[in-house]
């Protein structure tokens, strides 16, 4: 029962408003000036309680037992398989002339209010079986902070100062920064850059520090999974690749979630760390990468279809590459992926 706070009667009070009655004949008027109701309120508990006994005294449903102008059920199933097509709510009520309102509530009545993937085919979800099989690259791109945030945290607009190259060119000095990241399919053992650029000489350079990384942790570079950015596609990369003895694949056009591991932990790394770090100035820029290494929990939950292998438990590592004249303005971040919840710290290196 869910009574509201000024109700007169609880279930054990129209208990003894109906016994008063039935069982001791008091009359239905003075019951119901003893339970401080009203003469039809009691009637109709101690009508409810001669028909179905105890089961009278539990409050029924308010919802009408007939609706004369419900929407047919045939148009219920209409309105589905429409919207199995991916339709949206307003082109539905266009086509089949009802009213967008009408249409959103039977939506959301059926299960099919949000649009989400309805309709489109299944996520195929997948997971190598040994460590350094497939490796996934990927790179974000972000621009640098400069004198830490802008408007939108400190509310003071600041300028792109600009300065000019040798060629005469006007150029803005704040710039970009670019993220390399490459991410173990097995056991998610990560390793990351931050670059200047992603042209096909410093992605090829990344790749030989990330397989020696992950060399260092006892894996050896089986397969390479890329996205089709010029700087994969380019001769160099290509050569590199058959040198390291790695088969290079890449994605469907326009269908990042091929790479789905990477994109992911750079989502992972964007959330809390671009907020808890909104203030802070970018690094200088970065002129050589040095290397460093991050480690998966023991706590990581295992892979139900494919567990991973007792080598691949030791903890990954992310790092932001270093320099020795920049190494105190330089950043590690290490990324803990633990069972259902991803915890990210920074801390300055000396």
């Amino acid at each position: 029962m869910n009574l509201h706070a000024n109700a007169a009667l609880s279930l054990n009070r129209r208990r003894l408003l109906c016994r008063r009655v039935v069982d001791e004949r008091w009359t239905v008027t003075k019951a119901a000036g003893a339970a401080e109701v009203s003469v039809r309120c009691a009637r109709k508990w101690v009508g409810r309680y001669r028909i179905d006994g105890e089961l009278g005294l539990l409050d029924h449903s308010s919802a009408p037992c007939s609706i004369p102008h419900r929407t047919s059920e045939e148009r219920v199933q209409a309105i589905a398989a429409l919207r199995r097509l991916r339709f949206t709510g307003p082109e539905i009520a266009e086509t089949l002339g009802m009213a967008l309102s009408t249409v959103s509530g039977i939506l959301t009545r059926i299960g099919m209010g949000k649009l989400g993937r309805l309709g489109l085919e299944p996520a195929q979800r997948y997971e190598r079986q040994r460590p350094g099989e497939l490796i996934h690259i990927d790179v974000k791109k972000l621009g640098r902070i400069e004198r830490g945030a802008g408007h939108r945290v400190t509310g003071k607009r600041r300028t792109n100062p600009e300065r000019t190259d040798a060629a005469g060119r006007r150029r803005k000095q704040v710039g970009w920064e670019f993220v390399h990241i490459a991410i173990d399919d097995c056991s998610r053992l990560a390793y990351a850059e931050v670059l200047g650029d992603e042209k096909a000489t410093t992605v090829v350079a990344f790749l030989r520090r990330a397989v020696a990384f992950f060399a260092r942790h006892g894996m050896t570079v089986e397969q390479l999974l890329t996205d089709n950015g010029s700087g994969y596609r380019s001769l160099v990369h290509a050569i590199a690749c058959r040198a390291l003895g790695i088969r290079h694949l890449r994605t469907r056009a326009y269908r990042p979630q091929t790479n789905g591991k990477a994109e992911r932990f750079i989502r992972t790394m964007l959330g809390p760390t671009a907020r808890s770090t909104a203030t802070a100035p970018s690094a200088p820029p970065l002129s050589m990468a040095g290397s460093g290494t991050t480690t998966i929990s023991e706590n990581t939950q295992r892979s139900v279809t494919s567990p991973r292998s007792p080598a691949s438990t030791s903890e990954p590592t992310f790092s932001v590459p270093t320099t020795r004249g920049h190494a105190s303005a330089a950043r590690e971040t290490l990324v803990l992926l633990c069972a259902g919840c991803t915890r990210l710290s920074r801390r300055s290196v000396d």
